[in-house]
């Protein structure tokens, strides 16, 4: 942070100098990261910077910067560095660039670009949106099994600067048709008249151009890989994605699931860049929803309202009840959307899940319903006068309803996103709020079938 200071400083004092020249050899000494940082801290000075880097580091701060800043410099920079950034994005992040803009305004751009670009961002766009096809980029080395080992080198040296990676090398045969992928540590210790066929070991792992992009996260997971090839049905190769995009786009679902998880629906923007109608707008859907479900709580309280007015004190212990049952069932679903998004949990396991929050329910419930007896306890000994003789059926009630609480929210809370994916909806969206307001709703009614159970006869 202190670095970042005092670039920053340093950079609004030639800014106050209006010294150009200083400012683009000082910006030309920064790391990329560092440039990311210096244009989040400055945003109006953004497309100042990016007009001034030379393209090449122009390109490289520009695609890691988040799709609102990136939409806002680019508005204001000059015609001709307009041209030079699409031109000389990499396939993929132009792509991701183009996806978030109107269809008007991608017409215009991609006119700008050369034929081939044109031809290759065109095919690009033409996948599915959140397919793996939108992230795969068609710049990698590619090699035929019948090579030796030097003209493989001599063909890297040659056409290595344009791939976006020379560390996985594919195997193609004569029709383009994938054989396998090769580490580039295999090519670099190998003998020079050895053959690529000697070196495959048919342990292909590859992505469809089709595939979610979610999926493509967990196959990057489970195999260690810095890259994968993409191929269509016919397993023709179509391009690769590396893992940097990968990284990005865990990013992305990431934020939107904790956005989701919180009870809003996911931003499309940056927290400080998004309207303040737009937000209001994400949010009171969500906020209308649970507010029914506090209807349904409020009735459900209103039709045990004879016996809460016989016995008054009942009204003393509702907000701890359903409280932790609420707790508990944002516990449980939380631990599930997070298993489920790391591929540890899926919708077949449901009987496994089902079973172990019966289990863990039921020991939360009896721990949770001592301390209820024992709090109701304490209380009558420091004051016998309050509850009198319905002391332990009032400490019953209490402790008995505590258990089926929650047990009752660690099985709803772990089976909502189990049943929301099994419908075809993000797990994310059986938030915390909307558990724990349906788990207020029971809550209110199992507490009260327990006094009914305890105190029924005094009511």
């Amino acid at each position: 942070m202190e670095n970042v200071d005092f670039i920053v400083g340093q950079v609004e004092t030639l800014l106050e100098q209006n010294d150009e020249q200083g400012l683009a050899t000082f910006l030309d000494e920064l790391n990329i990261s560092e440039v990311k940082d210096l244009i989040d801290e400055l945003p109006e000075y953004g497309h100042k910077f990016i007009q001034m880097l030379v393209i090449e580091r122009a390109v490289n701060a520009f695609r890691i910067l988040d799709f609102p800043v990136q939409v806002r410099i680019f508005k204001k920079l000059s015609a001709s560095r307009i041209t030079e950034l699409i031109t000389e994005l990499p396939p993929d992040d132009r792509t991701a660039f183009f996806s978030g803009l109107s269809g008007d305004v991608v017409k215009k751009l991609i006119i700008l670009l050369p034929p081939e670009e044109r031809k290759e961002a065109l095919s690009l766009l033409g996948y599915k949106e959140n397919s793996v096809g939108r992230l795969m980029t068609p710049d990698y080395i590619a090699v035929q099994k019948d090579w030796q080992i030097a003209k493989v080198l001599d063909h890297i040296r040659k056409y290595g600067k344009d791939s976006e990676t020379i560390d996985v090398l594919y195997v193609i045969d004569d029709e383009g048709l994938l054989i396998d992928d090769l580490r580039i540590k295999k090519i670099l210790i190998a003998p020079p008249d050895a053959k690529v066929s000697d070196l495959i070991d048919d342990r292909l792992v590859a992505l469809h151009a089709n595939d979610p992009q979610e999926e493509a996260i967990e196959v990057f997971r489970l195999n260690n890989r810095v890259a994968l090839p993409v191929t269509d049905d016919s397993n023709l190769l179509l391009g690769i994605v590396t893992v940097d995009d990968i990284l990005w786009l865990q990013k992305e679902e990431y934020t939107e699931d904790i956005q989701k998880i919180g009870g809003t629906e996911a931003l499309d923007e940056p927290y400080l860049d998004t309207p303040i109608f737009a937000l209001f707008k994400k949010r009171v859907g969500w906020l209308l929803i649970l507010m029914v479900g506090g209807f349904l709580t409020t009735q459900a309280m209103d039709s045990f309202q004879n016996e809460m007015s016989k016995l008054i004190f009942l009204t003393v212990f509702i907000p701890l009840v359903v409280s932790c049952g609420g707790n508990s069932g944002s516990q449980a679903s939380t631990l599930i959307i997070q298993a489920m998004a790391l591929g540890e949990v899926n919708i077949k396991s449901w009987w496994q899940v089902m079973r172990r929050e019966i289990i863990s329910g039921a020991l939360l419930g009896i721990t949770l319903a001592v301390f209820g007896f024992i709090r109701v306890f304490i209380e009558h000994l420091l004051q016998p006068e309050k509850y009198d003789h319905l002391w332990v059926p009032l400490a019953a009630t209490v402790g008995s309803a505590l258990f089926f609480v929650v047990l009752w929210g660690s099985l709803s809370g772990s089976m909502l996103p189990i049943v929301l994916k099994r419908l075809g909806a993000d797990p994310a969206t059986s938030s915390n709020p909307f558990v724990a307001t349906l788990v207020d709703v029971t809550g209110v009614i199992i507490y009260f079938g327990c006094a009914m159970l305890f105190l029924g006869k005094f009511l």
